[in-house]
């Protein structure tokens, strides 16, 4: 059993840095987020580094409820599975969804406000380590049922007309947390804890 340090220390640290980009100079605050932004700008100009900075800024403080269940997913993925592997779902989700979301919008997103766009925060990686946890549930209809249920709510904001890119980016890291966690359950012999 792990230590349950991860989680806290990520959640609160996020917080408390937009809390401080709050205070600072609007042009100050701009240059900061636009420099840790994933945006096509970024990556096109070989700005790799923004993979990793853009999970720990988010353009403003978290709502409370949004900040307490991000603290609640990651530190109960924590517990049962371990901090390693906490990271390393939240990481693998945020990167990959952010690569894949660049990639659609480089090739089809010509003009300068998309590819400019701010890209920053926690969702990628909260969805992932949500769709991956779905392997604690019990085997069966609730665990067939839960998957279904999570990528159908991440599904309706991507049919939209209004839809953006991190709609989509939701969806896609969702999907790579589930597929994990069916990966998981196919691999293992042994079943995971279970949260109930």
């Amino acid at each position: 059993m792990t230590s349950l340090l991860l989680a806290p220390v990520y959640a609160g640290g996020v917080q408390l840095g937009a809390y401080a980009l709050e205070r600072l100079e609007p042009a100050e605050r701009e240059r900061i987020l636009r420099g840790c932004s994933t945006n096509v700008d970024n990556l096109a100009a070989g700005r790799w580094d923004t993979l990793l900075s853009s999970a720990f800024v988010v353009e403003e403080p978290m709502p409370l409820a949004y900040a307490l269940l991000l603290l609640a997913v990651l530190g109960y993925a924590e517990y049962a599975y371990g901090a390693w592997w906490t990271a390393g779902v939240f990481l693998l989700g945020h990167t990959t969804a952010t690569l894949l979301v660049y990639g659609a919008l480089r090739a089809t997103s010509p003009g300068t406000q998309t590819r400019r766009a701010l890209d920053v925060g926690t969702s990628y990686g909260f969805n992932a380590v949500l769709g991956a946890m779905t392997s604690a549930l019990p085997r069966g209809p609730v665990r067939t049922g839960v998957r279904a249920g999570l990528l159908a709510l991440a599904l309706q904001p991507v049919l939209r007309r209004e839809r953006t890119f991190t709609d989509v980016g939701h969806l896609v890291a969702l999907g790579i947390g589930v597929g994990l966690s069916i990966t998981v359950d196919y691999l293992s012999s042994t079943k995971r804890r279970k949260i109930i």
